[in-house]
Parts: structure tokens; C-alpha cells; sequence
């Protein structure tokens, strides 16, 4: 089945816990946090207090995303916060295989991600090491942005390349996705949505997650 992750970064964080709990109730598979730095992306978010946060409010696995360089040196402090994936950047890791090995061994799954400018066939020589292909359909930095189609090649790339050589990872899928756009990524080969904006911009949590999911059933 496919697993619906609710990003915070859209959530009111004046009632985040009510928030979440909304999204727990509605059938959210994951909770996805964005960690910006500022640097790597033009935004600045959060670190691993609001990991730690999280991990008080729900039992839901906690898949952060972390768009920022020092990568290595946080990744001990988003495990012991409580994340149970983490994702970096192939852009900003020059030592990709260590870090991914090092998050692993620290008790995490590990992931790894690449802008939409990036070719994704970088990516081929780590795929055996990851549990996570986090595909970003829109820049990152900022929630609300229009889906980018281009990147249905490389979901199907992903999936032929997970069949062909018989890998366990997800193909994950962040940057527009709602209810129009869910069926199309699952289609290709997508099974982690993450979704901010068409749940946590809804009049209601839980019925939006309900209407995804029963668009990609």
C-alpha cells in the first residue's frame, strides 16, 4: 500500500499537536519534517528539537528530509531525537557512501535525495545502500510549488532500476502532490507521498488525507 507522509513545514505550528493527531486519525503512514539551513536552501527551518517534539506527540515513523551542508555532523542528533529516516542531499554529502553507512549504523534508515536539476543516474552506485529514494518534484526550499512533470522519468527510472536488480528501497515523492497529482506519481512508480499544502491548507485533515488515499487505492 502506499504510504502517505504529512509534511509539517505546512502545518500551523500554534496547534501542531492537534495538527498531527488530525493527520494521525486521518490514516498518515509517516510524519516528513523538512530541515533547512539556510544555506544549502533559501529558507531556514527547524533542527532536532522539533524531531524530539514530534516523537512526544506520535508513535508514526519520523522521515526527515535534511536540506542543509555539515550533514554528518547533525545526523547523530536527528537519530538520538528520534528520527527513523534520514535523507540527504547527493549535492551536498562528498563523502555519500560514508554518510549513508554512518546513518545506518547509528540505527536509522537511510535515504538520499537530488535536486530536480540533478540527473538522477548519479544516484546509481549507492541505490544498493538506500532504503529511501526521495524524488523532488518541485526546487526545494519552500512548500505550495507547482509539481514538475519531468519528474515522472525519473520515478520510472527509479522503479525499473529497483525491479531490475531486485532493491528494497522506497520511491519517495515530495513537491506538489494532491489528489490529482497522487494517482499519476503512484502510477509511475511512487509509493511514499509527501504532501503538505493539500493537508495541512485543508478545512479538514483528516477527509483530505481520505480523499488521497482513496484516489490511489
Amino acid at each position: 500500500m502506499v504510504k502517505i507522509a504529512p509534511s509539517v513545514l505546512n502545518a500551523d505550528f500554534t496547534c501542531l499537536q492537534n495538527q498531527v493527531n488530525q493527520a494521525v486519525a486521518g490514516g498518515a503512514d509517516w510524519i516528513h519534517l523538512d530541515v533547512m539551513d539556510g544555506d544549502f536552501v533559501p529558507n531556514l527551518t527547524f533542527g532536532p528539537m522539533m524531531v524530539q517534539t514530534l516523537r512526544r506527540i506520535t508513535d508514526l515513523p519520523l522521515d526527515v528530509h535534511l536540506m542543509m551542508y555539515r550533514v554528518d555532523e547533525f545526523i547523530p542528533q536527528f537519530v538520538e531525537a528520534g528520527a527513523n529516516t534520514l535523507t540527504v542531499h547527493v549535492e551536498a554529502c562528498p563523502h555519500l557512501w560514508r554518510t549513508l553507512e554512518t546513518i545506518r549504523k547509528l540505527g536509522a534508515s537511510p535515504g538520499v535525495t537530488l535536486n530536480p536539476a540533478t540527473p538522477v543516474t548519479i544516484l546509481e552506485p549507492i541505490l544498493e545502500l538506500v532504503d529511501l529514494v526521495l524524488v523532488m518534484s518541485v526546487e526545494p526550499g519552500f512548500g505550495g510549488q507547482s509539481f514538475i512533470k519531468s519528474s515522472l522519468k525519473r520515478i520510472n527510472w527509479l522503479a525499473e532500476q529497483k525491479e531490475k536488480y531486485s532493491y528494497d528501497y522506497d520511491i519517495e515523492v515530495d513537491g506538489g502532490i494532491d489528489k490529482n497529482t497522487a494517482p499519476i506519481v503512484c502510477n509511475a512508480g511512487a509509493g511514499v507521498l509527501v504532501i503538505g499544502t493539500a493537508i495541512f491548507k485543508s478545512d479538514d485533515i483528516s477527509q483530505a488525507i481520505g480523499e488521497i488515499r482513496a484516489g490511489i487505492r
